[in-house]
């Protein structure tokens, strides 16, 4: 069982973004696969119920923390569920039981696009830890 997971509220996303979430997490090590949980926005309060008990979570939020990669591959070393909200965020209860909000970047990100860079950066994280060439400090 993955104990890395992203929990999202979006539509579909665009084929670009599947391919590339796809991509980075289909090159993840052994031992940090990671689960997708989806929900549609009208389904957006079903969110909490579907994520994994007694895992940490960490809610990517516009207002969050900024980490460096460094920081953000210490985030793999427990069972973590990263948490997308919609367009308007994340249910309020989830982020009051975040562990960690997380910010991505300052700037104002696309949900597809945010999917993709999250991917990217647990793939990151993951390759730092096992020793692998990708991250260059």
């Amino acid at each position: 069982m993955p104990r890395l997971h992203v929990a999202s509220v979006a539509n579909r996303l665009p084929g670009w973004a599947e391919a590339a979430r796809a991509d980075y997490l289909g090159r993840m090590p052994r031992g940090y696969e990671v689960n997708l949980i989806e929900v549609r926005p009208a389904a957006a309060a079903r969110l909490r119920t579907r994520l994994p008990e007694g895992v940490r979570i960490v809610a990517l939020d516009e207002r969050g923390k900024d980490l460096t990669t460094a920081q953000f591959a210490r985030l793999l070393s427990e069972p973590t569920v990263f948490a997308i909200g919609a367009a308007d965020g994340l249910d309020p209860l989830i982020r009051k039981h975040a562990f960690l909000l997380l910010r991505l970047s300052t700037l104002t990100l696309p949900h597809a696009l945010a999917q993709v860079m999250l991917c990217e950066q647990l793939y990151r994280a993951a390759t730092l830890l096992t020793g692998h060439p990708y991250h260059r400090n």
